[in-house]
């Protein structure tokens, strides 16, 4: 299997070097870039299939890499934050993060984080090859083999986390998920913690497909809304 590639984008040099060394340790091939335009320009060249990007960095910040990457080519994304602040982490999410880490964190935490973005990406990846090439739900077309979604006949770009979310509520059409249940399924998440990410992307699809597609079951969780 060829080994995966993974973009550490991190200002502080002791966290950088730290990070991709246990990275490194975990069989990945890890590239550095340390501001905003030299992640953007490491992105473009190296093709890497994961990316872990600091919030704060020189040039522009990890809100604008994230916006810039996935605009370029759809790619998990672990943030990294120096503060718990709920609204920079809804932004992070909203601009196409999947996952995120609040600083100081584990390094075995985040290596771990890693390989749950990655095997998601496998999963899908291999759901996509072996069922259903394309889901059509009223109005609502997901092409698991190209990774594409259109809603009316309008592509909504989704990152790969939405995409799978979605896709994991179009397999299971008007049934109420709970949160807990999606963190376990979608993000590989055992705990149960870190509801506010399920919240996050919901929004980010309602944002991008339409607010009346995915119905809220107040203390319970979502559902997955179709019409004719």
């Amino acid at each position: 299997m060829t080994e995966r590639r993974v973009l550490v984008v991190e200002d502080e040099h002791t966290i950088a070097e730290s990070v991709a060394a246990r990275l490194r340790a975990e069989g990945f091939l890890v590239e550095i870039a340390r501001t905003g335009p030299d992640a953007v320009e490491a992105f473009r060249r190296g093709r890497p299939d994961l990316v872990v990007l600091d919030v704060m960095l020189p040039g522009f910040d990890g809100l604008e890499v994230c916006r810039r990457i996935q605009a370029d080519r759809p790619v998990p994304v672990l943030m990294l934050t120096a503060r718990d602040d709920e609204t920079d982490l809804l932004v992070g999410l909203a601009v196409g993060a999947d996952d995120y880490l609040t600083k100081p964190f584990s390094l075995r935490e985040l290596a771990a984080r890693v390989h749950a973005l990655l095997r998601r990406v496998d999963r899908a990846s291999s759901a996509a090859r072996t069922g259903a090439e394309v889901l059509r739900l009223g109005d609502l077309e997901i092409n698991q083999a190209e990774r594409r979604v259109r809603r009316q006949g309008v592509e909504a770009h989704l990152t790969p986390t939405e995409f799978d979310l979605l896709t994991h509520f179009a397999n299971r059409p008007r049934t109420v998920l709970p949160r807990e249940r999606l963190l376990a399924d979608v993000w590989g998440w055992m705990d149960g913690s870190g509801t506010r990410t399920v919240d996050s992307h919901v929004k980010a699809l309602r944002r991008k497909l339409g607010a009346d597609l995915i119905r809220t079951v107040h203390g319970v969780g979502y559902a997955l809304e179709v019409r004719p």
